[in-house]
C-alpha cells in the first residue's frame, strides 16, 4: 500500500519503473531472438547500431563530411539551391574552393566586352524569361506546336514517387516561373493541374492511358488530352538514367488508395512497370506509334532515353531521314540521373553519363543531316547554371531538372526516397510527413529557384557577349586536362554544335495555350 502511495505521489518513480520494465522486456527479446547477431550479442544497446545507420546520411552531411565530399550533391551545391529558392543571398565569399586544374573541370570564357545589360529584353516584366529558340513540332507540322517560355523546366517525377504536396508545389511554382512540368510515368494527377504547362510522360505501364487489362488505350489518352488543355507535349519514356533497361519501381508501401486508383493497380503492392513497351518492338513501330499519338492529339510527341547501345539510334536516324517522320523532341538522360528507386548496379553502372551519351546521339543525327529537325533536351544533374551552359554548348535546346527541384522544396538528401520515410515530406506518401510540406509556401521556392537559375544563366551569357544562353558553343568553354593543359569543349568532344539562328530575344514569343 505504501509503495502505491509513493508511486502516486511521485509519478516520476512510476515512469522509472515502467522504463526499467521496458528495458528488461527488450533484453529478454534480444537474447531470445536469433535473427540479428548484433542485437543478440549486445542486447538493448545493439539497437543503436540500426538507429545510427538509419540517420547516417543526415549525420554525415551535417557533422562529418566537408563541403565537397557529399554525393550526389555536395553542401555548396545544396546551399546555392536553398538560398536561391528562398530568395536569399546565393553568393559565396573568399574565392573558389574548387580545384581548377582537376581533369574535366570546365572554365567558361568571358568576353572583354560583355552584352550590355541595358539592351536586355524584359518579357511581361520578367527579367529572367529565356524562351526556347526552336518551335517543338514545327518540322512535323503538328497542330499544337509549342515554344516553351523557359529553357529550364521540371523533369519527370511521378505522383506516387513524390507526395501530392510536392507535386502541387512544383506545378504551382512552375506556373509562376513559366516553366513546364513533366508528369513522370505515373501519369497525370489532380496535382499536376494547377496551371503550369504539362508534359505527359507515357512509360511502359501506360498509367493514366491504359484499359482495364493494362494495355495502352489511345481513346483514353485522347479524351484526357482534350480535357486537360495544359498538356502541351507527350513524352514516350524508353528508359531513364536511374535504371535504364528496367521498368519503373514504386514500392508497395507508397501505393495508397489514391495512387492505386490513378494507376489502376492494387493497393499496397509493388507497382513495377514492364522493362519494355508492349505497343512497339522495333524502330518503325516506334515511329508509327509516335505518329499515331501526334495525329490523334495534335500535340508534339517525343522520346526520353538513357544511352547504351548506339545501333538503335542509328536505325532511328535512318528511319526519320527516310520517312520524314518521328519524334519532335528527344530527351537524353545521363547515367548520373537519380530520381526513383533503383537497384544499386543499375544506378551505378548502367547507361552512359550525360556528356558522352548526348555527344554520341547528337553527332550521329548530325551525320544524317537531321539534328536540326529535333528539339534536344538534356537531363541528369544539370540543375546549375554552369552545367546548363555546358549542355547548351553541346547542342541542347532545353534543360530538365529533377532532384534540384526536389531540393528547392525542402529535400535534405536523406536518401530515403525508396522507403516511404522521407523526412522532408517530398518523396513519401506518409500523411504526417506530407503535412509538413506546405504547397503554397514551397511553390514560391520552386518559382524562385527556377527564376534564380535563369537569372544567373542569363548573367553568364551576357558576360560572354551573348543575349541568349543558347548562343553558347563548344569554343566558349575550356576543359582542364590536368596541370597547364586545357582544351575547348568542342575539341574535347570532337564536334561542333549546330549554329543557332538567333536574331534578338524580343522575336521569340511563346505560343498561346491550347484553350
Amino acid at each position: 500500500m505504501e509503495l502505491i502511495t509513493l508511486i502516486l505521489t511521485y509519478p516520476f518513480i512510476s515512469l522509472g519503473i515502467g522504463f526499467s520494465l521496458l528495458i528488461v522486456i527488450v533484453f529478454i527479446h534480444d537474447v531470445s531472438q536469433t535473427k540479428h547477431t548484433i542485437i543478440h550479442n549486445f542486447p538493448v544497446v545493439g539497437h543503436l547500431r540500426y538507429f545510427l545507420e538509419m540517420i547516417g546520411p543526415e549525420l554525415r552531411q551535417y557533422w562529418v563530411a566537408n563541403d565537397k565530399e557529399e554525393r550526389p550533391f555536395d553542401r555548396t551545391e545544396r546551399r546555392w539551391i536553398y538560398a536561391t529558392a528562398k530568395g536569399q543571398n546565393s553568393n559565396f565569399g573568399f574565392g573558389t574552393t574548387e580545384l581548377l586544374y582537376e581533369p574535366g573541370y570546365p572554365i567558361i570564357k568571358h568576353r572583354a566586352f560583355p552584352f550590355p545589360e541595358s539592351k536586355t529584353y524584359k518579357v511581361s516584366g520578367d527579367p529572367t524569361c529565356i524562351p526556347c529558340l526552336k518551335v517543338i513540332g514545327e518540322f512535323n507540322k503538328r497542330k499544337y506546336q509549342y515554344r516553351p517560355y523557359s529553357i529550364i523546366n521540371i523533369s519527370a517525377m511521378s505522383f506516387g514517387s513524390l507526395s501530392k504536396n510536392a507535386i502541387s508545389a512544383m506545378n504551382i511554382g512552375a506556373k509562376e516561373a513559366g516553366s513546364y512540368h513533366n508528369t513522370g510515368e505515373g501519369g497525370i494527377s489532380p496535382y499536376h493541374l494547377h496551371g503550369a504547362d504539362v508534359v505527359w510522360q507515357i512509360g511502359t505501364g501506360y498509367f493514366g492511358a491504359r484499359n482495364k487489362e493494362g494495355r495502352f488505350d489511345l481513346q483514353i489518352l485522347k479524351e484526357k488530352v482534350d480535357v486537360y488543355k495544359s498538356v502541351r507535349m507527350i513524352e514516350i519514356k524508353l528508359s531513364q538514367g536511374a535504371k535504364p533497361g528496367k521498368g519503373g519501381i514504386l514500392p508497395g508501401i507508397k501505393v495508397n488508395a489514391e495512387i492505386a486508383k490513378a494507376r489502376e493497380v492494387e493497393i499496397g503492392k509493388d507497382c513495377i512497370s514492364p522493362s519494355s513497351h508492349a505497343e512497339f518492338s522495333s524502330v518503325p513501330e516506334l515511329v508509327a506509334f509516335i505518329e499515331t499519338i501526334a495525329g490523334e492529339t495534335g500535340l508534339p510527341v517525343g522520346i526520353k532515353s538513357a544511352i547504351g547501345e548506339i545501333e538503335f539510334w542509328e536505325e532511328l536516324a535512318v528511319e526519320m531521314k527516310k520517312t520524314k517522320r518521328g519524334p519532335d523532341f528527344i530527351t537524353i538522360d545521363g547515367g548520373e540521373g537519380g530520381t526513383g528507386a533503383a537497384p544499386l548496379t543499375y544506378a551505378d553502372h548502367v547507361s552512359l553519363p550525360f556528356k558522352i551519351g548526348f555527344q554520341r546521339v547528337y553527332t550521329l543525327f548530325q551525320r544524317h543531316g537531321i539534328s536540326e529537325r529535333v528539339v534536344w533536351i538534356g537531363s541528369g544533374k544539370l540543375g546549375f547554371p554552369d552545367r546548363a551552359v555546358v549542355a547548351l554548348a553541346m547542342g541542347c535546346d532545353l534543360v530538365n531538372v529533377a532532384r534540384e527541384a526536389m531540393l528547392s522544396i525542402g529535400c535534405i538528401q536523406a536518401e530515403q526516397c525508396h522507403t516511404d520515410h522521407c523526412p522532408s515530406g517530398v518523396a513519401t506518401q506518409n500523411w504526417w510527413m506530407q503535412k509538413g510540406l506546405n504547397p503554397t509556401l514551397k511553390s514560391k521556392r520552386t518559382a524562385l529557384y527556377l527564376k534564380g537559375f535563369r537569372k544567373e544563366l542569363l548573367s553568364l551569357a551576357h558576360s560572354c557577349g551573348y543575349e541568349h544562353p543558347s548562343q553558347f558553343n563548344g569554343r566558349d568553354i575550356e576543359i582542364s586536362l590536368g596541370m597547364n593543359k586545357f582544351t575547348t569543349l568542342e575539341d574535347q568532344l570532337g564536334y561542333k554544335r549546330d549554329e543557332r539562328k538567333f536574331t534578338r530575344m524580343a522575336d521569340y514569343g511563346s505560343f498561346p495555350s491550347r484553350g
